[in-house]
């Protein structure tokens, strides 16, 4: 990669809407198994130490590839919104929805993934300035009420502070996933997550170095492919066709296309984790597929 690869993000990075949506749908498929990985990892690392480990690593391997790739370092216009894809997507989000996961199933901390899209598009509508129609907005309040109702009701849960948690994780969440799908317009996504990691370096450095004496890692053989898979995929891989993705369809649409996060996570959930699914799944699923659907119709105003 050059400095003139660069300099024309926008030839560099086009890909055709229908490639973009198969890319964002990969990525949603990445996240998915996001929270039975962490459920994995706290097998033998604390919630802290599991944090700091996971963007060290994935901060680590970004390093590798921008240095291989003799990636420029972005222009100082770029480095706000990086900062915000550090500070949400690879520092707030891991370790709010770590803590919550100690206490909540991760059927019930899918809830917060139900929500997620609705927050996105909300952030990304708030900076951008563009107007989705009414049959948009219409769409995604209904998938991320359907999907918010069906995981309340499958984990039987009731509020707790795990739910405080994934609160706070949605907000920061969503900030760094609508700073980052923009920034894909100008960059390769790939750059964009592997900058934010790398500016969280010295964070994650800083929270391993002292969560280790006070959390000792037990490495077990779930902990470790947990691991593995938090730091390679959940950090780094997944947000490269992501991001890459939001950058083809926008942002706004593509975070639709999240609604079918937390479904995926249920099914992981019954597979690996014994948790049951209700009767209501295949309608929940039928609901979000099709204001999955009209949100990727809906035209803006």
């Amino acid at each position: 990669m050059t400095i003139e690869d660069s300099a024309s993000p926008l030839s560099a990075i086009a890909v055709d809407r229908g490639a973009g949506t198969l890319l964002a749908a990969l990525g949603v498929a990445a996240f998915s198994f996001t929270f039975p990985a962490t459920v994995w990892a706290l097998d033998g690392f604390g919630p802290f130490t599991a944090t700091g480990v996971r963007g060290l690593l994935a901060g680590l391997l970004a390093a590798v590839c921008l240095c291989l790739g003799r990636v420029p370092v972005p222009g100082r216009q770029h480095w706000p919104g990086l900062l915000t894809v550090a500070g949400g997507c690879v520092i707030g989000f891991p370790l709010l929805t770590t803590l919550a996961l100690r206490t909540s199933t991760t059927a019930h901390s899918a809830v917060v993934i139900g929500m997620l899209p609705l927050a996105t598009a909300t952030v990304a509508a708030a900076l951008t300035g563009r107007r989705p129609s009414r049959a948009f907005w219409t769409a995604a309040v209904l998938g991320a009420l359907t999907v918010a109702a069906f995981t309340l009701q499958q984990s039987h849960g009731l509020p707790t502070l795990g739910d405080a948690y994934l609160f706070c994780a949605l907000l920061v969440c969503a900030a760094g996933y609508a700073q980052g799908g923009r920034l894909a317009s100008h960059m390769p996504g790939w750059q964009v997550i592997a900058w934010g990691v790398v500016a969280a370096l010295p964070v994650s450095a800083l929270v391993t170095a002292l969560a280790l004496p006070w959390e000792p890692v037990h490495l077990t053989t779930r902990a470790a492919v947990g691991m593995a898979y938090l730091a390679a995929v959940s950090q780094f891989g997944g947000f490269v066709v992501w991001y890459r993705g939001m950058a083809a369809i926008g942002v706004l649409k593509a975070s639709q296309i999240q609604l079918a996060q937390p479904l995926i996570t249920l099914v992981w959930s019954v597979l690996l984790m014994g948790e049951q699914l209700s009767p209501l799944a295949a309608v929940t699923v039928l609901i979000v597929l099709g204001c999955i659907a009209a949100t990727q119709r809906a035209r803006e105003r």
